[in-house]
């Protein structure tokens, strides 16, 4: 998770050995688990996982592409569920990868790579049909950075994307759902196929929330994850299709300055 530059950086101790809280700005970032890489504190990290989990074979190396990174939770995750994966970080806070590395360091040979870069700029250097999996979970002082949801930055995911490839956006937002919304509407060129999850009572709108956006050029696993939600400690809801439209419709397209009508 990106965060705002300059932002002090707290490595807090937790009642669970060997586990620590990364807090920037104040926020609450991540959650490592030194010894256990499979313990996932944040409820929508879990649903993350769970995409990685259902993707191509378990247990099989994928290629992961992470925009925003904070203590690399989900890349421990990866690399402890599917070693030998390859993965690269997107986090242009270069002072927080060097504060999370010192103290809170990455297993041996673990290949994951951290680059000091925001997400478009290192998107546009990664080749076509690269990576299995784009995961964007990046915020600076609690908002997605708005280059990360135009049509252009998913013309860009989808560029990267092998086929069958996935998008995993991470997005805090609340009813009636203005980023979610007119995320969905970009996606609908490049990645048409698209499913949301979330807390019930965030979908309820009781109160704001993670919703997780996963889409693909040729289909979304929703069956697969459905099946997880119900039996997972903190259930949660994916919606299908039309629940999809009916909730998460009616979005603006949002455009790079200067990328044509309704760029902002």
């Amino acid at each position: 998770m990106s965060t705002g530059a300059g932002d002090e950086v707290e490595v807090v101790a937790t009642e669970r050995p060997d586990a620590y809280l990364v807090r920037v700005g104040g926020r609450d970032q991540s959650l490592v688990d030194l010894a256990d890489p499979h313990h996932l504190a944040f409820d929508y990290v879990r649903r993350i996982a769970d995409v990685v989990d259902d993707h191509a074979v378990p247990g099989e190396p994928l290629r992961v592409l992470h925009v925003g990174g904070a203590g690399l939770t989900l890349p421990r995750y990866v690399h402890a569920t599917r070693p030998g994966s390859w993965q690269v970080v997107l986090e242009p806070d270069a002072a927080l990868t060097e504060r999370v590395r010192e103290e809170l360091p990455l297993p041996r040979r673990s290949g994951i790579r951290v680059r000091a870069q925001d997400g478009r700029t290192g998107l546009a250097g990664v080749r076509d049909d690269a990576v299995d999996l784009v995961v964007v979970d990046a915020f600076v002082d609690g908002e997605v950075p708005g280059d990360l949801v135009t049509l252009e930055a998913v013309a860009e995911v989808a560029r990267v994307l092998a086929p069958g490839g996935l998008l995993l956006a991470n997005l805090s937002d609340r009813a009636p759902f203005p980023l979610a919304r007119d995320l969905v509407a970009a996606l609908r060129e490049h990645l048409p196929h698209v499913l949301v999850s979330a807390e019930p009572a965030t979908l309820r709108a009781r109160r704001a929330g993670n919703l997780l956006v996963v889409a693909g050029a040729a289909g979304v696993p929703r069956a697969a994850l459905a099946a997880r939600a119900r039996s997972a400690g903190a259930p949660y809801r994916v919606l299908d299709d039309v629940a999809v439209a009916s909730s998460f419709g009616g979005g603006r397209v949002r455009r790079d300055p200067g990328g044509g009508p309704g760029g902002s």
